[in-house]
């Protein structure tokens, strides 16, 4: 059943060119629903995301976000503690939940004739959770292990999980601190803490349900409205974006990891949020840059010059701001000094030659392909559709982003490095191993 399962789950994939079509509508307690009907295989996934992430936590209670991520997994009035999992799973199915700086997600996907437990057991979540002491105590446990195995105890955890990146490139949002937060704000936190920040964002008018796959629409809009139509409507959740100030000098920064025995430099720039065209540019300059063993920097600095093991770019995108980050691990005893100029006339290049045709069409076509890769099966689809609504403003984003791609030039490549990628704009970080920390 289980291998059955799987082979199906990336049934009904998005062909290339073909219209992902929904049906989307808004319940009176604001809960928004989307419905992406594909009958195909007889799997579906019903997937609720909700409007809160790290950068709405406040100083001292970090980490509450990506905490609930595992808290609302302990039960519900109907659902008894420990239970969650082994009713997904005696039902032939999987589930999971995931945290950003922006949004939460939770979803389950089960064979098609499980529409409604799962529209069941997450509006149970939904309505009523069961917050209390047993546990956020276990939970706080989980999470401090988690952050021991993925940040503190993992090679480059801490630049990988922005904790060593974030408070170097904002100072006054959300975004200066890690996902996962702290320890000392999960120890210090308290169950009315816990029950606050439910009460807050875990309301229907804050977050998207999502139901993808093989089923009946008038049936399905018919479970909605019975188990989520009933709901109450929480408080008006107010966002106010906070401003940071604007880099005009650089910032140099050392951090140490003690996992780590090989150096790692990287070059940081401030970038537009995920809804401008830049951010989409900026991608594709990435992809340019390096994107795979024949892209422009790999090239030089692994393949010809041997100077790197390594060699990345990439462009995070957020809700509000991104952060651009090219990172180089360098051979041997090649000096940060020599690399970081040689990246910056590097960088200088793109900022004012156009990339070949060649390149670009190159760029495009890795883009496409990775592109409906991300968009193959209901449980890709659910989740794609919930970011394209909540994230991008547009539902329908899921059918232009790539026309978004298609329309970005060379000229526009080279116009986000000059914007975005300046001298003065850096946040260097020499990210050493904690031994050269005990030398200094």
């Amino acid at each position: 059943m289980k291998k059955f399962f799987m082979s199906i789950l990336f049934a009904g994939s998005a062909l290339f060119g073909q219209q992902i079509k929904f049906d989307e509508y808004t319940l009176p307690n604001g809960l928004h629903v989307i419905l992406h009907q594909d009958n195909s295989a007889p799997v579906i996934t019903t997937g609720v995301m909700y409007h809160v992430g790290s950068k709405d936590e406040q100083v001292g209670k970090t980490g509450f976000a990506h905490f609930f991520e595992h808290l609302l997994f302990e039960g519900t009035e109907n659902i008894n503690r420990g239970e969650w999992f082994k009713i997904v799973s005696a039902h032939g199915g999987s589930n999971n939940a995931n945290t950003t700086t922006d949004r939460t997600y939770y979803y389950e996907t089960f064979p098609s004739n499980n529409l409604e437990l799962g529209l069941w057991m997450e509006s149970d979540r939904l309505r009523q959770p069961i917050i209390n002491q047993i546990g956020v105590d276990t939970q706080k446990e989980v999470v401090k292990e988690e952050k021991r195995s993925r940040l503190d105890n993992q090679p480059y955890g801490k630049f990988s999980y922005g904790e060593a990146v974030n408070p170097h490139v904002f100072k006054k949002s959300g975004y200066r601190w890690s996902v996962i937060g702290s320890f000392e704000d999960l120890s210090n936190a308290k169950l009315d803490d816990f029950k606050h920040f439910s009460q807050t964002y875990y309301v229907p008018n804050n977050a998207v349900l999502v139901v993808a796959g093989d089923f009946n629409k008038d049936e399905a809009k018919k479970l909605i409205e019975k188990y989520f139509g009933v709901i109450p409507k929480g408080k008006d959740v107010v966002k106010t974006v906070i401003k940071e100030d604007p880099i005009t000098s650089e910032v140099r920064a050392t951090e140490y990891d003690a996992n780590i025995q090989i150096p790692l430099l990287a070059i940081n720039y401030r970038t537009p949020d995920n809804k401008s065209k830049d951010a989409y540019a900026l991608e594709m300059l990435s992809n340019y840059l390096t994107g795979g063993k024949s892209s422009i920097l790999y090239k030089k600095y692994v393949d010809e010059k041997k100077e790197a093991l390594q060699i990345f770019a990439f462009n995070r995108q957020m809700e509000d701001y991104g952060i651009y980050s090219i990172g180089i691990l360098p051979q041997g005893e090649v000096p940060f000094d020599k690399l970081e100029n040689e990246l910056q006339q590097d960088i200088e290049k793109v900022q004012t030659t156009l990339i070949s045709e060649e390149d670009y069409q190159k760029i495009l076509n890795g883009i496409e392909n990775s592109f409906v890769a991300s968009k193959s099966g209901v449980e890709n689809l659910a989740h794609a559709l919930a970011d394209a609504y909540m994230l991008g403003g547009d539902t329908n984003l899921i059918n232009n982003e790539l026309k978004i791609y298609q329309s970005i030039t060379r000229e526009d490549i080279r116009n986000v490095a000059k914007k975005y990628l300046n001298k003065n704009q850096r946040v260097i970080i020499h990210y050493l191993p904690e031994s050269k920390k005990a030398a200094k």
